[in-house]
């Protein structure tokens, strides 16, 4: 191929590309950041007390052999290795993760609830429900549902469940087996183990950014930083820049949301524009609190369902390397995420995560007057949500772009959940680059279910 190929988006998407051009020994390319820094949504920044903060709660496991010997080549023996510490706080106790197959931990009237629950739907088809709230409810009962999985995933998606599709689960959500779960209750057993990320790696420095920002070398002389996109010509294939600069492409690599990247076509795409309301995400409030005082814990993170805090997640990020923190301090970072259907007030966020900090017993009241730092990081586009609507909005919106040779991919580039941890989003930016240069087909995109378009660029 000897097109110019340009990169938006020095995230990990983007990275997985530009590293995949340059070793391949490929000269003509370029890949644009708006930021002055590098690494998307898996950046860290450090404050000036010298605690380190992650754009959420991330943790580095992989699917790909490919994804492994990168991240064996970039941290070399830099990185720890974290046996997965996980629980959930509820009901003024711990049970541990994943919430079905522990529940033996819940005060016995919660405890049979839940189990009548899970007789109860022995004989439901969960094949014939609709969405994601009826699949929960088909699958865990009304016990595991209304104390845990509702409330919880309210929390995390800002979304009614009932506008959410049930395809995208995989290994995201732990079914149930309900021999499995008598056979805890009755032996007093936990189950602590299941899942892909029962044991990760970390970063030993810079968080979880300290991976992404090693790529630099790989693409120094390819890479421009602070330039922002704000238009894109689709006809005369030309990027604008927010500094008047502007660039050229044969084809266009592109980890922009996909709102984004559309309204800044030229002509408008009035077919794809209208098809952006099928799409919703959710945006996020990250705050980082730092502790004078030594850790008190080995939990690496805990999920909250109920009301009496905030957020739905607090990592205890200072356990994943001994440089998140200073000497003797330790750093909760907190997830909590709000859209128009789930509202929260940016102004009180800091001061309710620490008063919920306080009642889920992650501070202690005297730790007041021992917080040496907070951070808050504000994401507008923290999840992409599985909607209903979703996949019918991008059996229109990718066409268009396909045949425009424009390859949106990412987190929210591809808009799809379900391949949207940091592995799947390198590999994305791998793959196109492999079906470019050496015709393979990508293996982690989920394609439009209509690839015909695809074909005839309609």
């Amino acid at each position: 191929m000897t097109k110019r190929v340009v990169i938006i988006g020095a995230g990990p998407v983007g990275l997985g590309a530009a590293y995949r051009l340059q070793e391949l020994g490929y000269s003509d390319w370029a890949i644009y950041e708006r930021h002055p820094y590098i690494g998307g949504l898996a950046t860290s920044f450090q404050d000036s007390a010298g605690f380190t903060y992650d754009i959420g709660g991330h943790v580095m496991f992989s699917h790909y052999p490919y994804f492994d010997a990168l991240v064996d080549k970039l941290l070399g023996d830099d990185f720890t290795n974290i046996l997965r510490e996980s629980w959930i706080w509820m009901m003024d106790r711990w049970v541990p993760y994943p919430f079905q197959n522990n529940i033996r931990h819940l005060p016995t009237d919660v405890l049979l609830e839940c189990l009548n629950g899970l007789v109860d739907v022995q004989k439901l088809d969960p094949g014939e429900t609709r969405n994601f709230g009826e699949w929960v409810d088909a699958i865990f009962g009304g016990g595991i549902g209304r104390h845990f999985m509702r409330p919880y995933n309210f929390k995390v998606w800002a979304h009614p469940l009932e506008m959410m599709s049930k395809a995208w689960m995989a290994e995201r959500v732990s079914v149930v087996d309900l021999k499995r779960i008598l056979r805890n209750v009755v032996t007093q057993h936990d189950e602590v183990s299941w899942g892909p990320n029962s044991t990760f790696k970390y970063p030993l420095r810079g968080g979880t950014g300290g991976l992404y920002s090693r790529f630099e070398p790989y693409i120094h002389d390819h890479l421009s930083l602070n330039r922002e996109l704000v238009e894109v010509n689709v006809e005369e294939k030309r990027l604008r820049f927010a500094d008047g600069g502007d660039e050229t492409y044969d084809v266009l690599i592109s980890a922009a949301p996909l709102p984004q990247l559309l309204r800044m076509m030229r002509p408008a795409p009035q077919a794809a524009l209208d098809a952006l309301t099928g799409l919703h995400h959710s945006s996020g409030l990250v705050v980082g609190v730092g502790v004078a005082r030594p850790c008190p814990s080995e939990k690496c993170w805990i999920y909250f369902p109920e009301a009496s805090a905030p957020f739905y997640r607090v990592t205890y990020l200072s356990n994943y390397s001994p440089y998140i923190a200073p000497e003797g301090h330790f750093l909760l970072l907190t997830e909590t995420s709000y859209s128009e259907f789930k509202r929260e007030d940016k102004a009180t966020i800091v001061d309710r995560v620490i008063e919920g900090l306080i009642a889920t017993h992650l501070l202690e009241p005297e730790d007041r007057e021992r917080i040496a730092a907070t951070y808050t990081i504000d994401v507008e586009y923290f999840y992409p949500v599985p909607s209903l609507t979703r996949d019918t909005a991008l059996d229109v919106i990718q066409p268009y772009l396909l045949g425009h040779d424009i390859y949106s991919r990412g987190r929210f580039g591809a808009w799809q959940y379900e391949i949207g941890n940091m592995d799947h989003s390198v590999m994305q930016g791998v793959e196109v680059v492999n079906h470019l240069l050496l015709a393979e087909p990508e293996k982690t995109w989920i394609p439009p279910r209509t690839p015909a378009l695809v074909a005839t660029g309609s």
